[in-house]
């Protein structure tokens, strides 16, 4: 009897286990069937993951492939290039013209020479502009493989203009041209105004002239510390003012050590970058027999003399009359504008400061005076549309740079060729004519255009 009572037992607890992996089966199941949803799903984002990095990988191997096969192509131009300069005859313009003038110089070129290319030397261009070359020149030598600028009309223009304020013609004539000493490049973007100023000021100082030239105006009201004076009401901007005069010295040292200070007055000292005031000292006197250069290097020791030796090197510079002086400013629509700094007005509020008002650009912005300066506009530092009659600008001082005249287009497309920019079965008259007409005669897009041709 125990016997069939354990046996019942043991088949009601067999019983009740199987129940129990059968409830634990199902259970199972269940959550195996919703696994294995997710997983599908997991499965399947991982695939497409694995899909999307085999792309990604399969794009970056692809552009690096391309960059790889033009590293190899611009390898194999600069080679062909470097034996194609054994060739003279490739050397050959429109209308069987040369390409390349004979002028060792920028002061030697004539009429004659427009519509060819110069070459410069990369080292002695670098020397001459010590403060750095224009953006587009770079670009220009980077992608043509030559240090070759085009001699353009209007840059003749420019040249014969101040070279006649320092050197009258004996000859007068009713149809010569007006002189202007004080003149504003204007234009179109990528036209060619900050190449032509640099190369204004490559010419004036191979020909002895003391040049001030500022190819970036716009750092002059970006970046760095800035505070109000209170003796003056303008602000200043030590960390600028030390860096322009480390650029007007790099190439001006021989001259400036030969001009002595002509002014006596003391130079006001402002807040220094990051040291604030000095103790009991709000001026400094220069000394006796003090030449420019001493100046200069007194703005560059002293952090506090930085703003105020700049802008006593402005009137300094206005009575030297040993040697022509030239003020050059690129960028300079940027000091007609807002600069970045701001003046706290409440606790919520801030008004931007004008450029104006800072100390350095209102010493050097203004034209109204008897000595030379050029300013050239830069519309890719997105300035904005000016008005046409600028404050402190005369106002017959604004002439318009012209993009590529026709002829010109022709020389920069054969010049091109020549570089090996386009290939020659694909060049002919009608085509690099589509693309100086596509282009609307812009210089940058006629180089990226140039390549294109098929």
């Amino acid at each position: 009897m125990f016997r069939s009572i354990f046996r019942a037992a043991a088949a009601g607890s067999e019983c009740h286990h199987q129940l129990h992996r059968l409830n634990a089966a199902a259970s199972l199941l269940s959550s195996l069937n919703y696994s294995s949803k997710n997983s599908k799903s997991a499965v399947t984002k991982a695939n497409k993951k694995t899909k999307s990095k085999d792309t990604k990988a399969d794009d970056a191997s692809s552009a690096a492939s391309d960059d790889f096969d033009s590293r190899l192509d611009e390898g194999a131009r600069a080679r062909a290039l470097a034996f194609d300069e054994n060739d003279p005859s490739l050397d050959v313009g429109p209308d069987g013209r040369s390409l390349f003038t004979s002028s060792p110089s920028l002061s030697e070129l004539t009429r004659k020479d427009a519509c060819t290319y110069i070459k410069f030397n990369m080292d002695k261009l670098k020397a001459v502009l010590p403060e750095g070359l224009p953006v587009g020149m770079e670009k220009e030598f980077e992608e043509s493989m030559r240090s070759a600028l085009l001699v353009r009309q209007s840059f003749l223009d420019l040249r014969d203009n101040f070279r006649r304020i320092v050197d009258p013609p004996s000859w007068s004539s009713d149809k010569a041209p007006k002189v202007r000493k004080q003149v504003v490049l204007d234009g179109p973007v990528s036209c060619g105004k900050s190449i032509a100023l640099s190369m204004l000021v490559n010419w004036a100082r191979d020909e002895g002239w003391l040049v001030f030239y500022a190819p970036k105006g716009r750092e002059w009201t970006h970046g760095g510390f800035y505070y109000k004076n209170p003796q003056t009401g303008l602000w200043d901007t030590p960390v600028q003012a030390e860096k322009i005069l480390k650029d007007f010295r790099m190439w001006n040292e021989g001259h400036l050590k030969k001009l002595s200070c002509q002014i006596d007055d003391p130079i006001p000292l402002g807040e220094g970058a990051g040291v604030g005031w000095m103790k009991e000292v709000d001026s400094m006197t220069m000394p006796v027999g003090a030449t420019l250069d001493d100046l200069v290097k007194t703005g560059i020791d002293h952090t506090y003399a930085a703003v105020g030796v700049v802008v006593r090197l402005r009137k300094e510079l206005s009575l030297v009359k040993d040697m022509p002086v030239l003020f050059a400013i690129d960028q300079y629509n940027n000091w007609f504008t807002f600069s970045e700094y701001e003046e706290p007005v409440t606790f919520h509020s801030c008004r931007q400061i004008h450029a104006r008002e800072l100390s350095t650009v209102n010493a050097y912005r203004s034209m109204m005076h008897d000595d030379m300066m050029v300013g050239a506009f830069s519309h890719s530092t997105a300035v904005g549309k000016l008005r046409k009659e600028l404050p402190d600008v005369p106002a017959d001082a604004r002439v318009n740079f012209p993009r590529y005249s026709l002829d010109e287009a022709a020389a920069v497309c054969h010049y091109y060729l020549r570089q090996r920019l386009v290939h020659r079965e694909a060049f002919s008259e009608e085509s690099w004519k589509k693309v100086y007409y596509l282009a609307n005669g812009n210089g940058s897009e006629m180089r990226w255009l140039i390549p294109l041709m098929r």
